[in-house]
């Protein structure tokens, strides 16, 4: 079937979200002795995360090759295991991971001794196994996607000895140890691409990211003719640039996009009305004008970002459509340099214990505490508290502020923002109070405290315009 390119924008909104609370640091863990890459100077690259016998690990890769290390004490990252490539060194600048079934699945992008790792994790923390290390399939890949509920291992960018570049190939995993090439991929039922830089993918639907090529939703229930539903060219959409990578919400409603270029924001695609894509926000770090998105992740209504020189950046999507950006961490050193790729390359924040790991490109891997301190479920807690009301909250900066329960004849009434900052204070008396800071705020949390001299009660207040 042919597509049907039906795409339209709504009036779109471009956010800034500010007031975002720094990330707790729990541990990390780094091989400076490595050497970096001679393209970027990274000595780091990918992390994915693993849960094993009761176990928590981060695999990260390096220019030699792919670590395991136990963050089961997330204070004290403890490196088991490294798989040596089959290329080693400068000319490593990227690698891959997804597991399945017991399998860490390992590639790398460069190099001419390249090949498929498939590692035996079932026996972690005392012993793994290299069971697959085979180039018949894999001599490159820039990133591979399992779809674990077909068994397919989804291959992007790739070359194999047995044949040669393909923008995408798809192979049966449900023997694990015996892939088997399903299609490849350059043409999408008229459509052609040059290259699937990165996919999601759930129950046969794969959503590619086709680097200067757009974005595509295809059905691959049949692989043979795969079905098109939707495509967007890089001449279609706001702000593009490298169409890089995304995810997709738990509810298959929206999709989280980054186009890996200088100065470009991420999208928010709404998918509800498929064909019809729509993108109706865009969103930063709120950081510096040349501020550049890498990976994602969607962990229920938490968007988890790898941000390179920003570092982890962590946004509230409880309302899909108006990513709030609630949590941070800096790794990265290095100043907003436009065409250097430094800083944060990837996020896993899947883990049982809710720790983020982050893989820096310079630093190595942070374990960061994933518990955020201005989370909504903290939020609702304190609106549940009636000793003072906001109404509405969240809200766009013109609220109510309703202190007729609270005792006392004349009240301090402070609003500060998450650093401290003092936006607001004055005396208030014991009614109700109509306040208009939409001019003084940003997207984002704040604090509100209420002193009668006797006792301070604070909640939070949710800017979102």
């Amino acid at each position: 079937m042919k597509y049907t390119l039906l795409f339209f924008f709504s009036m779109l909104l471009h956010t800034s979200f500010g007031q975002a609370a720094e990330g707790t640091l729990l541990g990390t863990w780094t091989a400076p002795e490595l050497p970096a890459s001679n393209a970027h100077d990274n000595i780091y690259n990918e992390v994915w995360g693993l849960a094993v016998n009761d176990h928590e690990f981060a695999v990260i890769g390096t220019t030699l090759g792919t670590h395991i290390i136990d963050v089961t004490d997330p204070n004290n990252p403890i490196e088991l295991f490294v798989v040596e490539g089959g290329t080693t060194g400068g000319a490593i600048i990227h690698r891959d991971f997804h597991d399945h079934k017991g399998y860490l699945y390992s590639i790398a992008d460069e190099g001419s001794n390249t090949a498929l790792q498939i590692i035996d994790i079932t026996q972690l923390p005392d012993a793994i196994e290299v069971v697959y290390d085979d180039s018949e399939f894999f001599t490159r890949s820039h990133n591979i996607f399992i779809d674990a509920s077909k068994d397919r291992l989804y291959s992007l960018i790739s070359n194999g000895d047995a044949f040669g570049y393909s923008p995408m190939r798809i192979f049966d995993i449900s023997d694990p140890l015996d892939p088997k090439v399903l299609g490849a991929y350059s043409d999408l039922d008229g459509y052609s691409i040059s290259q699937v830089h990165d996919a999601f993918v759930r129950n046969d639907t794969a959503y590619l990211n086709l680097g200067p090529g757009g974005f595509a939703i295809v059905d691959f229930v049949d692989v043979v003719n795969p079905n098109v539903i939707s495509v967007i060219t890089a001449a279609e959409y706001p702000q593009s640039g490298y169409n890089h990578s995304g995810w997709l919400s738990d509810d298959g409603d929206f999709y989280y996009m980054a186009d890996e270029t200088f100065g470009s924001d991420m999208k928010v695609l709404d998918l509800r009305n498929l064909p019809d894509i729509d993108i109706p926000t865009l969103f930063n770090s709120e950081s510096d004008t040349t501020d550049i998105p890498h990976n994602q992740i969607v962990k229920g209504d938490k968007l988890y970002v790898s941000y390179y020189f920003d570092g982890l950046q962590v946004y509230d999507i409880s309302d899909p459509i108006n990513p709030i950006r609630e949590m941070y961490y800096p790794t990265s050193k290095f100043p907003y340099t436009t065409g250097l790729y430094r800083g944060a390359w990837g996020v896993y924040p899947l883990l049982p214990s809710g720790n983020i790991l982050v893989s820096d490109m310079q630093e190595g891997l942070f374990v960061i505490d994933g518990k955020l301190s201005t989370s909504t479920e903290e939020i609702q807690k304190e609106l549940d508290n009636q000793e003072f009301v906001i109404s509405p909250n969240p809200n766009n900066g013109i609220f109510e502020l309703d202190l007729t329960s609270f005792t006392g004849q004349v009240i301090s009434v402070e609003i500060t923002d998450n650093t401290g900052k003092l936006i607001l204070r004055k005396p208030m008396f014991t009614n109700v109070h109509s306040i208009d800071l939409s001019q003084n705020l940003t997207n984002g949390i704040y604090n509100i405290s209420v002193d009668n001299g006797e006792k301070k009660v604070t909640k939070r207040l949710m800017i979102s315009k």
